[in-house]
């Protein structure tokens, strides 16, 4: 399987204009630059998508965490700063605990 692939797609000149001057300040070439701010906006949607999971009660806290790939407690923090009303009980919390212990432990 391979570990890259290329991926090409047009883009607004605004946005190259962008890209351009995000490139100086970086110091990076266009496609260390593209790869950044993608990662970073996959990372970004993934948040935004998990937490809205959970706060619907569809995810628990710790599902929603390890699908966005981020730990128990960026994802507490996060759906703190969205002001997502928590979709906890007593089962989701005691299962929150044994997913932090199992994560700690490696």
């Amino acid at each position: 399987m391979k570990k890259e692939q290329m991926v090409g797609t047009r883009l607004p000149d605004t946005v190259v204009r962008d890209l351009e001057a995000i490139e100086q300040v970086e110091q990076a070439d266009r496609s260390t630059t593209v790869r950044k701010l993608l990662s970073r906006a996959i990372q970004d949607w993934k948040l935004d998508h998990y937490s809205r999971l959970y706060g619907s009660g569809k995810l628990t806290l710790a599902r929603a965490a390890r699908e966005a790939r981020v730990s128990l407690w960026e994802m507490m923090d996060y759906v703190k700063t969205k002001k997502i009303t928590a979709q906890y009980d007593l089962e989701d919390f005691q299962r929150d605990l044994k997913t932090v212990a199992a994560s700690e432990r490696g």
